[in-house]
């Protein structure tokens, strides 16, 4: 019998797909090329873009520097897809456009929970040294 392999991750292509799409969509952010209201004011960052195996599907992961609600700043970039798929088009080398799809980071949150829950006094007492 066989033993089962490891989930593969990425490719190096969708890594570096992805790595450009993340890069287009960190300057159009920047230069402020995306008008919208909601964008207004707000620093927003792209600290990934995951790509679909086909990559016909980009998948932003966006935060709010600063923190605060992300739902109008989601909302804002959702409206804006079509314009963003063409920049993005023009800037990455595809056959197919990636469809970008943008979502919430909360990696940083989970971080800070794990953090958390490390310096619980449960946790703490089987980490430290006698």
């Amino acid at each position: 019998m066989a033993a089962k392999s490891a989930p593969k991750g990425p490719s190096q292509r969708q890594l570096r797909v992805g790595e450009l799409v993340r890069h287009k969509l960190s300057e159009m952010l920047t230069r402020g090329e995306i008008y919208d209201e909601e964008l207004q004011g707000f620093f927003v960052t792209i600290p990934e873009v995951r790509m679909s195996p086909d990559l016909k599907i980009a998948t932003a992961f966006v935060m709010r520097l600063g923190g605060g609600e992300m739902d109008g700043v989601i909302n804002a970039l959702n409206r804006n897809r079509r314009y963003i798929r063409g920049e993005v088009a023009k800037a990455v080398a595809l056959k197919f456009a990636p469809d970008v799809r943008f979502r919430p980071d909360d990696s940083f949150d989970e971080a800070m929970r794990i953090d958390e829950l490390l310096e619980t006094d449960r946790v703490r007492q089987d980490t430290r040294e006698d």
